[in-house]
């Protein structure tokens, strides 16, 4: 009995309002698995569990799988699937209220998952910027959000800045919407991240990082010359000088500046901000 029968024996139905669209093709699931490259001794926390298609192929090589799903409705599911797995613990409750490290403990983990899409980037921001931080995550997203995620400079955004100063992005796999029940209406894409042991760039301060990245982008088709003057209550005069010390020319928009280069702009307006 596949996952679908088994829903509708149950009388659940996919909800709209959580972004449920469940995968079930086979083949998908083993390249989710592979692009893992999980170690027998390994934790996987996998967001979403579903109808459970994942957790068991999580189950058949990793040490210990914690398996968070949200709707009530599949936790007694989920359960009775899982009751002969003890490496399976299956935990009821939303990502994004829960403490990570009572999760997994303290030991190095990897995010397996199939992310309702409407809710991606604040998964994202949740696991990246919070310690303890997994050592890799392998995410099923909208297609057009995979390509944000690993966007190089010229299609920067906000998402994509916020993911690789953590951590190397990249598309291992594209499913079309017939790997899902119900079909999506759009494409999607597995993004493997591997996350760095510390930041992709040195910054003194990684609030300070975020708060001029989100100033650059506040108005993303304006010269970083105007942004920066705007949001950081610069004269012009000063915000030429400021990128002009990180060799960023001042006609320059916020999509194309490289990580590396958002790293230099903190360390430079850091350095130039008054002593206490």
């Amino acid at each position: 009995m596949n996952d679908h029968e088994r829903l509708t024996q149950r009388g659940i139905r996919p909800k709209k309002s959580l972004g449920q669209n469940f995968l079930h093709d086979p083949h998908a699931l083993e390249k989710i698995i592979a692009a893992a490259e999980l170690s027998s001794d390994a934790t996987v926390l996998e967001i979403g569990a579903g109808a459970g298609s994942l957790t068991r192929h999580l189950a058949q090589v990793a040490a210990r799988v914690v398996a968070v799903e949200l709707d009530d409705r599949l936790i007694p599911l989920l359960r009775e699937e899982f009751a002969d797995f003890p490496q399976v613990t299956i935990v009821h409750g939303d990502i994004l209220a829960l403490d990570i490290g009572d999760l997994t403990g303290e030991a190095a983990y990897t995010v397996v998952a199939n992310l309702p899409y409407y809710i991606t980037s604040a998964i994202l921001r949740r696991l990246l910027s919070q310690k303890p931080r997994p050592r890799r995550l392998v995410l099923t997203v909208q297609k057009e959000v995979a390509e944000r995620i690993t966007a190089r400079p010229g299609n920067m955004s906000i998402l994509a800045v916020s993911v690789q100063f953590y951590g190397q992005a990249e598309i291992v796999l594209r499913l079309k919407p017939g790997a899902f029940w119900p079909r999506p209406e759009v494409e999607s894409a597995v993004v493997r991240i591997d996350v760095f042991p510390k930041p992709r760039v040195d910054v003194p301060d990684e609030k300070l990082f975020f708060r001029l990245v989100r100033v650059g982008f506040s108005q993303k088709r304006k010269q970083l010359r105007n942004t920066l003057s705007a949001g950081l209550q610069l004269s012009k005069a000063q915000a030429d000088a400021l990128l002009g010390q990180c060799g960023i020319a001042p006609q320059r928009r916020a999509e194309t500046l490289s990580v590396e280069e958002w790293g230099a702009l903190t360390r430079a307006y850091a350095q130039a901000q008054p002593a206490d």
